[in-house]
């Protein structure tokens, strides 16, 4: 599995890894600024972005995905970041490979199993007709029928791209994505422990992570610390992006 990723910077590496629905270009704001002090890893995971589609997708594999991707550029050792879905990406890597891991910063998620919300995106997704649109504009309309709120409409349509040969196609791979959407909710597995410096951030307006969580996070991850930015929802690198990196740049010093 090739993953498509950008890299920017020198210095020790970080890899960073994005949410359901999400690509690489998602956290490259954030990739740079980190890039004045570190080599800095965005990828694309598996059906997303210009990385791969697949029949599957689950944790283990995307785990096996970035142990590739590390050890293809000779990385033995790196700082994991990952938002949401890349946030159980990240957590399963540390399991299944703690040597890898320098540090892992998990961003408002929880290693926990979830119950779905994003059925009313896929139905609108789906009644988006690639081949029938004129442009962005036009599939915005029809996400708009189901989905009122402007900044999630726009995340979703950074995966609108333009065939050569005329009409649209999402850069992810919608349908297998839905097919094992329960794979992406499943929580965390492993049958060891990460005992290396874990930072978990939670959005205080978002509910995926709290620190009634904490005491069930330490039984996998047991020197996590939890931190809260209390004026940002589930997407914190996008709504408060100062004070997070604030929280991962002092983090990653005290390594």
């Amino acid at each position: 599995m090739e993953l498509n990723y950008k890299e920017f910077g020198q210095g020790d590496p970080i890899v960073i890894l994005h949410g359901l629905f999400g690509t690489l270009d998602n956290w490259q704001t954030m990739a740079k600024q980190l890039a004045k002090d570190y080599t800095v890893i965005i990828v694309d995971q598996r059906n997303h972005g210009r990385s791969p589609h697949t029949d599957e997708i689950n944790y283990q594999l995307m785990a096996e995905d970035l142990q590739e991707l590390l050890e293809s550029k000779w990385i033995y050792k790196a700082r994991i970041i990952g938002h949401s879905m890349g946030g159980k990406t990240a957590m399963q890597f540390a399991l299944n490979y703690p040597d890898l891991v320098e540090q892992l910063a998990i961003i408002d998620i929880g290693p926990k199993s979830y119950v779905g919300n994003h059925e009313t995106i896929f139905e609108a997704l789906g009644r988006v007709k690639l081949d029938k649109i004129e442009g962005r504009k036009e599939a915005d309309d029809v996400l708009a029928e189901t989905i009122d709120d402007y900044g999630v409409r726009q995340f979703l349509l950074k995966n609108l791209s333009r065939n050569k040969e005329g009409g649209y196609r999402w850069k992810m791979n919608l349908p297998v994505i839905r097919k094992h959407y329960q794979d992406i909710l499943a929580n965390v597995e492993g049958d060891e422990i990460y005992e290396g410096p874990t930072l978990f951030v939670g959005g205080g307006k978002s509910n995926y992570i709290s620190k009634e969580d904490l005491p069930k996070i330490k039984k996998l991850f047991p020197s996590a610390t939890m931190e809260m930015i209390e004026n940002s929802g589930h997407w914190i690198h996008a709504e408060a992006p100062k004070e997070l990196y604030a929280l991962l740049t002092d983090f990653f010093k005290k390594a």
